[in-house]
């Protein structure tokens, strides 16, 4: 069973998984931004919150709401409102939020990974 798949180089791999990992992140992103965070801004704005103003389209708000519905704490000073997010977040946000999170952090090991092996030093 000679496939060209077992005769990758570890470089080949890191690039591998690190394009899969890629996709993942992408996908989780895109789940998490149109179920999650899209269902908890719509109930915000039916007691008439808005998103926060400083997030105009960057979507950073996304990162602080899976971390805030994943730890499930409120913090006092947080660019967020922590407890509407707490109120209005579902058991699926909560899976999605790790499944966001989670895949962020496997893509970036892989990349601080490959840097470190394959980076060249001047």
């Amino acid at each position: 069973m000679n496939s060209t798949l077992f005769e990758l180089s570890g470089e080949s791999w890191l690039f591998l998984f690190g394009g899969i990992s890629f996709l993942f992140c992408a996908a989780a992103t895109f789940c998490f931004g149109r179920i999650s965070v899209k269902h908890i801004e719509q109930e915000m704005a039916k007691e008439g919150k808005l998103p926060p103003e400083w997030d105009k389209g960057i979507g950073a708000r996304i990162t602080m709401y899976a971390i805030v519905i994943v730890t499930r704490k409120i913090v006092d000073n947080t660019l967020i409102n922590d407890e509407l997010v707490l109120r209005y977040a579902r058991k699926k946000d909560w899976y999605l939020a790790v499944f966001f999170l989670g895949s962020f952090a496997v893509l970036i090991s892989i990349v601080v990974v490959t840097y470190l092996l394959y980076s060249t030093e001047s």
